[in-house]
């Protein structure tokens, strides 16, 4: 399974969080799984962790060299997401989740997310 990861997702996978569920973590550690983080995670990380570092410790750095070090493929955000993203339905108003949702249907892979708005988007996205 391709899985891309939402930003929490993200962030609980690299920092061993219990909020991951040991369903989802069997998922995200079988060998067949193909594991993704988007620019659009780092982007917000990085928003946040400057706006409010108290409420973002983590820096967009030390989440990009943890999520390489822990064998997540970079899915680059291309022109082709953001014109997708104009496209959904108002489900959800978070520009973030919206781009990253329409990176997974574009991609075809499963979006890691923990936001029952962004769940549902439908079948592109794996809640937990």
């Amino acid at each position: 399974m391709r899985i891309l990861f939402d930003t929490h997702a993200l962030i609980w996978f690299i920092s061993d969080s219990p909020q991951l569920s040991k369903r989802v973590r069997t998922i995200l550690l079988d060998p067949s799984s193909e594991l993704f983080f988007s620019p659009v995670s780092i982007l917000e990380i990085a928003i946040k962790h400057s706006l409010k570092p108290i409420l973002m410790p983590c820096s967009p750095e030390e989440v990009k060299a943890d999520a390489v070090a822990s064998g997540i493929g970079e899915l680059p955000f291309v022109s082709d997401h953001a014109q997708k993203t104009g496209e959904l339905p108002w489900l959800h108003r978070d520009p973030f989740d919206r781009m990253l949702v329409a990176q997974a249907m574009t991609e075809g892979v499963k979006l890691l997310s923990h936001d029952e708005q962004v769940v549902r988007y439908g079948d592109c996205v794996m809640g937990f």
